[in-house]
């Protein structure tokens, strides 16, 4: 029997808490004296507050948000526990989601000041580059690549490339991804560039996990990958038909998308990570702790 890691059992509870953290959706409390319009027991609950009277000098990004008198967010909207939309409610969740969150209320936003954008992977560069979005939150791999194009703050949490395969698959771990393999992963995304890069298999795209996930199930592919972390959601979603396979095979470090040269606003990111690690952890626990871990909070990189 595989052994569960640590991060496998954070995994599973993002699947768990979805009905869980639906208590958990209102908006950030407002106890610093401009609450946002933010009120009730659901606000209470959050761990952190909107700030006022907020200093941030040099900040392009920061001044058009305080023009607009809103912050326009990227986001996932169909990964369990991490960035998911209940279609029923309206409700957001997750704990990408609720990072994003605790960042828009350290800048002085609360929830009815803030504009979700879903953004598939292929296009996160580009709205950030267009100005589509002031940031974005939602399993952002911190690459050389990407740096290229824009800036990032954090990282804020740290997990690895796995694999998702049918229950009765004969594929045991990377190892096995040879040419009569098809790999499916999200368009644009740093786990399908490693698989074209560093093995045999074929690949496959779509512009979410949720419709590999779909190709697996009807078998049109023979495996998903992206980080652990959300593979494991699918696979609690699916426990007779799906399960994870083998060890992760590189590591990812989830970072906040920030436009280009924006150092202002990656410094006050940073600066808030680095500062609240109670924050962190409440948020964590709050999102994922029916695990029955907290990942230690991963250094920022102030580079």
């Amino acid at each position: 029997m595989r052994k569960i890691r640590n991060l496998a059992a954070v995994g599973i509870a993002a699947t768990a808490l979805l009905a869980l953290t639906a208590c958990n959706s209102g908006t950030p409390g407002g106890g610093s004296g401009n609450d946002g319009g933010d009120s009730g027991d659901a606000a209470s609950e959050k761990p952190y507050e909107v700030a006022s009277d907020v200093t941030l000098e040099g900040s392009p990004t920061y001044d058009r948000m305080v023009e607009a008198g809103e912050v326009r967010i990227g986001v996932k909207e169909d990964q369990p526990g991490l960035g998911y939309l209940d279609a029923t409610t309206g409700e957001r969740t997750g704990f990408d989601v609720e990072i994003a969150r605790w960042m828009a209320a350290e800048l002085g936003f609360g929830e009815d000041q803030i504009e979700w954008q879903a953004i598939p992977s292929a296009n996160r560069e580009q709205a950030i580059v267009n100005g589509d979005i002031d940031f974005y939150v939602g399993t952002y791999s911190i690459t050389d690549a990407r740096k290229e194009q824009i800036d990032f703050a954090g990282p804020y949490f740290v997990t690895g490339q796995g694999l998702l395969v049918a229950a009765d698959s004969e594929i045991e771990s990377d190892a096995d991804l040879t040419s009569d393999v098809t790999v499916c992963s999200a368009t644009g995304s740093t786990p399908i560039q490693n698989i074209r890069d560093n093995y045999e298999a074929q690949t496959e795209e779509f512009d979410t996990y949720t419709q590999c996930v779909d190709a697996l199930l009807n078998g049109t592919v023979d495996a998903v990958t992206t980080d652990e972390l959300i593979l494991i959601g699918y696979a609690a979603a699916y426990p007779e038909e799906l399960k994870i396979v083998g060890e992760p095979f590189s590591v990812e470090n989830y970072g906040i998308g920030l436009p280009k040269g924006d150092d202002a606003l990656r410094d006050f990111m940073n600066t808030v990570l680095e500062e609240n690690p109670d924050t962190w952890s409440a948020i964590f626990d709050m999102e994922l702790g029916d695990a029955g871990v907290t990942p230690e909070q991963p250094e920022v990189d102030r580079y």
